[in-house]
């Protein structure tokens, strides 16, 4: 029989086998990495620092992380030794090549513990985005933050904690919302130390779900979970405090899964397509046979009529040239015998015309009938003007106009807060909203985006005979965005309304940019263009 301890260690090993089935069954692969590094990037580290004269020491530290370019969201608990020490101070140590700055505290919630800071000096730290409508069903989760242990192990020096340094991810399973008496907390087992205090808890596609803020305290048999202060407490703090952060609640989906599908759908398309070109290619056999039926009946027809047209006019003619043959051979009753110097009498050269003119509109009508090869040169013509007619159908439209332009979230990767509606006034040389000049590229026209202010690359696409909008958003590195830049300074855009040549040359520089841009953008949005008006 076993020992009552070993039953209670084995009952606890079941328990712990229990709880971490969930992060043992296979998921979908819908975190991306390039999303997470992204998001990473608007990390940074909270220090608690001592000053004496010129020299600082570094007393404890936590993380946080920007929801606004000068603001800074954080655990109540990594600033509260700063607060109650006026002779302490705070530094945001930011995760990617700018300085250390100091920051104060704007608002404290020790309820939730949450706390807001700005910098008290410039800064463009990139805002993470909140999740809207987070699932507090088990998924992958990842914690970002600097835990000490890590600083530790690494023998980092006290100066290298106010040195820009990459957080920290770490990754687990959500375990659901567990509401406690003061606030609103999820429950998950990405790890965390002492330091992650304050760091964001991301989805899949590096949206905030919540503020990392503590851990359990286990025995050495027991699972491991972590709390994070939900966004069901951090919104309401930041709206009071003035703060609107960028919210996305549309679903994480991963470009693999909308590349599959995209190639389905086209595949579908394809397959469609083929059938109408089957469908029309067969009408089209039909109203091709049908007109040529009635062309054969109507080239009959006018034959049968210039032949009768003719036989009538060589009987017109034959009866005129007999009269005055007749006429100049024999004396007409009651007339005279002629002379011959004697002018022919009036009838008998009205009947010589007669028969002359008829027996010309007799050959007329004989030789200009339509021959059988008559048919052929019809359909063509038909055949041509209907190739005309649909060319111009398909440009109707297309040129220039104006185009509401809506989000398909069905096709579309979203990470951020985009825009659900854009409208844009297109020109048929290219040019968008009478300022922005694209470039062609296999049929379709090219913008790319490079902004001074901000650590993203835009790809922006206009389908004129689709009518898709689409826009690619790349958020980059300090290092990737430094040669994005350098590429773009290389080249000025043309104006509206530039020759063609100058087009192509746009499209090549263009390229110099792509080329240094990941394989794959973070965010995908797709939008469908009607005519506006």
């Amino acid at each position: 029989m076993a020992t009552p301890k070993i039953l209670t260690l084995a009952l606890r090993l079941l328990a712990t086998l229990a709880l971490l089935a969930p992060a043992a069954a296979p998921l979908p692969a819908l975190a991306e990495p390039a999303d997470i590094d992204a998001a990473a990037r608007g990390v940074v580290r909270v220090v608690v620092i001592s000053r004496d004269g010129e020299s600082m020491t570094p007393l404890s530290h936590g993380s946080g992380f920007a929801v606004a370019p000068e603001r800074v969201v954080t655990n109540a608990h990594v600033v509260r030794q700063a607060q109650q020490d006026p002779s302490l101070s705070l530094g945001i140590v930011p995760s990617d090549g700018e300085d250390a700055v100091y920051a104060r505290v704007i608002a404290v919630s020790d309820r939730n513990d949450l706390a807001l800071l700005a910098t008290t000096a410039p800064m463009n730290l990139n805002p993470l985005t909140i999740a809207g409508n987070p699932d507090a069903q088990a998924r992958v989760v990842t914690a970002v933050g600097y835990p000490m242990n890590v600083d530790r192990a690494q023998g980092l020096a006290i100066a290298d904690l106010f040195r820009a340094q990459p957080p920290v991810k770490s990754t687990g399973f959500l375990s659901g919302s567990r509401p406690s008496r003061d606030f609103d907390s999820l429950l998950h087992t990405a790890p965390l130390a002492r330091g992650n205090s304050g760091g964001p808890l991301l989805d899949e596609c590096g949206r905030v779900l919540g503020v990392n803020s503590f851990g359990a305290e286990t025995g050495s048999a027991d699972a491991e979970f972590f709390f994070a202060v939900s966004t069901r407490e951090l919104l309401p703090f930041l709206r009071a405090n003035d703060i609107a952060p960028p919210i996305n609640s549309l679903p994480c989906r991963s470009l693999a899964e909308l590349d599959a599908e995209e190639r389905a759908r086209t595949e579908r398309a394809q397959m469609v397509a083929r059938s109408r070109a089957e469908e029309d290619a067969q009408a089209g056999a039909q109203r091709r046979a049908d007109s040529r039926r009635s062309m054969e009946f109507a080239v009959l027809a006018e034959r049968e009529n210039g032949m009768a047209l003719a036989f009538l006019l060589l009987l017109v003619s034959a009866g005129a040239g007999g009269y005055a043959l007749l006429a100049r051979t024999h004396e007409a009753p009651g007339e005279e015998d002629l002379e011959d110097d004697d002018e022919p009498p009036r009838a008998i050269i009205i009947a010589t015309w007669v028969a002359v003119l008829a027996l010309s509109g007799a050959a007329a009508a004989w030789l200009l009938r339509p021959g059988f090869d008559e048919i052929d040169n019809r359909l063509d013509e038909q055949l041509q003007r209907e190739i005309s007619a649909d060319g111009a159908a398909q440009a109707d439209g297309v040129d220039s106009g104006r185009f509401a332009c809506v989000l398909d979230p069905e096709r579309s990767r979203v990470t951020g807060a985009p825009a659900q509606d854009i409208a844009i006034a297109w020109s048929a040389q290219g040019c968008v909203s009478e300022r922005t000049q694209y470039a062609p590229a296999d049929g379709n026209w090219t913008r790319v985006f490079v902004p001074a202010e901000e650590a993203v690359v835009s790809v922006n696409r206009f389908a004129p005979q689709t009518r898709e909008y689409r826009v690619e958003r790349y958020l980059l590195g300090r290092e990737t965005l430094g040669q994005a830049r350098a590429a773009r300074g290389e080249y000025e855009a043309p104006a509206c309304g530039a020759d063609p040549q100058a087009l192509g040359q746009f499209a090549v520089r263009q390229q110099a940019v792509l080329a240094v841009l990941p394989a794959s953008p973070n965010e995908r949005l797709v939008y469908r263009c009607t005519p506006a008006g």
